[in-house]
C-alpha cells in the first residue's frame, strides 16, 4: 500500500471520517461515560483494542469467509475481542471495569467496528486493516478524551481525577485543581451535558473546515498576470 494511502488512512481515521463528530457513530457511550478523563481513557482504549484486534483477524480470514456467513463471522470475532478486553480490565483495573460497567460488553454492537470490518478490512490487506482500526480507534479516543476533560473541568473543576482507576496507585495523586473552590456544574456531568459540548465540538469541527475550505479556494483562484491597457478619455487634472 503506498504512503499517499496510509496518509489518507490517518486524516480520514482522525480529522475528515471521525466516527465519532463525523459518522456520529457509538454514541450511545461517547455521551455515557465521559464525565471524567478516567472514564473515556478506558473506554476509548477499550475500543480502538476491539477495532485493531477485529479488523487484523477479518482481514486474514477475508478470503475463506463465504458471503453468507460474513456478517455473523464478523459478529463473533468482535465479540470475543470485546471477551479479552473485559478480562483484562476485570484483572488489571476491576474499579474502572464496574464504572464502566454495561458500556464495555456494548461495544460488541458499536457500529464503527462493524462497519470497518465489512466496509475496509474484509477488502484489504492485514497492514492497511490493521492501521485503519488504529487510526479509527485512535481518533474515536481522542474525542472522549476531549469531551470527558472539557465535562470533568467545567462539572467539577478538575481534571484526572481517579486515574488509579485505570494506572493504579501510582496514579493517585495525578489530579489537578484547575479551580479552587468551584462550585460544581451538575449538567456538564449528566447526559444532557454530553449532548451540549458534543454539539459544540462538531460546530468548531465544521468552522475549522470551513475555514480551510475558503483558504484553498483562495490559493486555487487564478492569478491574472501582466499589463493592461488603460485607456483614459476626458480632462485628467
Amino acid at each position: 500500500m503506498a504512503t499517499s494511502d496510509y496518509r489518507e488512512l490517518t486524516v480520514n481515521g482522525l480529522w475528515k471520517n471521525n466516527p465519532a463528530i463525523v459518522q456520529l457513530l457509538g454514541l450511545c457511550p461517547l455521551l455515557a461515560v465521559t464525565g471524567s478523563v478516567v472514564n473515556a481513557l478506558g473506554l476509548g482504549l477499550a475500543t480502538c483494542f476491539v477495532l485493531v484486534a477485529s479488523n487484523t483477524t477479518v482481514s486474514l480470514i477475508r478470503n475463506v469467509t463465504a458471503d453468507a456467513v460474513r456478517l455473523p463471522t464478523f459478529v463473533m470475532i468482535i465479540a470475543a475481542s470485546v471477551t479479552c478486553i473485559e478480562l483484562l480490565m476485570q484483572a488489571y483495573s476491576y474499579g474502572l471495569y464496574e464504572v464502566l460497567g454495561i458500556f464495555l460488553p456494548l461495544i460488541t454492537t458499536n457500529c464503527v467496528i462493524l462497519g470497518r470490518a465489512d466496509g475496509f478490512a474484509r477488502k484489504n490487506p492485514v497492514l492497511p486493516a490493521l492501521y485503519d482500526g488504529l487510526l479509527m480507534g485512535l481518533g474515536f479516543t481522542a474525542v472522549l478524551l476531549v469531551l470527558g476533560a472539557l465535562r470533568e473541568l467545567a462539572g467539577t473543576g478538575a481534571l484526572f481525577a481517579n486515574m488509579d482507576l485505570l494506572f493504579g496507585a501510582a496514579a493517585v495523586d495525578w489530579k489537578i485543581v484547575v479551580f479552587a473552590d468551584y462550585q460544581p456544574f451538575l449538567l456538564a456531568i449528566l447526559p444532557p451535558g454530553a449532548f451540549i459540548f458534543t454539539g459544540l465540538l462538531i460546530a468548531l469541527k465544521n468552522l475549522i473546515d470551513d475555514n480551510l475550505q475558503r483558504r484553498a479556494a483562495a490559493r486555487a483562484a487564478p492569478v491574472t498576470t501582466g499589463s493592461k491597457r488603460v485607456r483614459v478619455t476626458g480632462n485628467v487634472a
